[in-house]
């Protein structure tokens, strides 16, 4: 498995990105072009550049890759079944894991919860340890991007589970990485 993180995002003026997208193939370039703000639009160009890097430098894919979903949106590679991504963003970076096995990434920048968030998406436990933290923020965000990066990983997606059980029981490897004001963890199946 590999991770690739840009935390340089504005490196590129919003004309240098809105002329990347242009040549991006007509699906992506059609969703990034509806996102509603520039912000969005720049973390989406960011990660499928991200994504085409990792492409080329790991199984030298060099076609700007189109993406098919499964059922519930997550993105695949139609016609490269043992090609295995997950992209992400958040204000402060943008990630894109790839892999052999299936793999999921969350990456999010480091930040206090709400206490109702909090006991929204969290158990007991995970709320316990939380508040016992040296670093309450830091602690909720691990959590979090481990739960966001299991439910990337099986494509379910955040509607149809329930989040305070995310991590309980799971077997997927888990990996959580902390950066310079954002942390990102990766879940995935076997080894790669």
């Amino acid at each position: 498995m590999t991770v690739y993180i840009d935390s340089d995002l504005q490196r590129l003026s919003d004309s240098e990105i809105l002329r990347l997208i242009s040549g991006f193939p007509a699906q992506r370039r059609e969703r990034l072009l509806g996102c509603r703000n520039a912000m969005a639009r720049r973390q989406g160009a960011l990660a499928y550049l991200l994504l085409c890097r990792a492409l080329s430098e790991r199984w030298g894919i060099t076609a700007q890759p189109t993406f098919s979903f499964g059922e519930h949106g997550k993105p695949f590679l139609a016609g490269h079944p043992g090609v295995h991504f997950s992209l992400s963003h958040c204000r402060l970076a943008v990630a894109c894991a790839v892999s052999s096995v299936p793999v999921g990434i969350d990456v999010e920048t480091i930040r206090q919860p709400r206490e109702a968030l909090l006991r929204h998406v969290m158990n007991e436990e995970e709320v316990a340890s939380i508040h016992a933290a040296a670093d309450p923020a830091l602690q909720f965000t691990r959590l979090w991007t481990r739960k966001e990066a299991l439910l990337k990983l099986s494509g379910t997606g955040l509607a149809h589970v329930s989040l305070p059980t995310v991590l309980a029981g799971s077997r997927a490897h888990l990996e959580t990485t902390l950066c310079q004001g954002f942390l990102y963890s990766v879940a995935y199946w076997g080894d790669d």
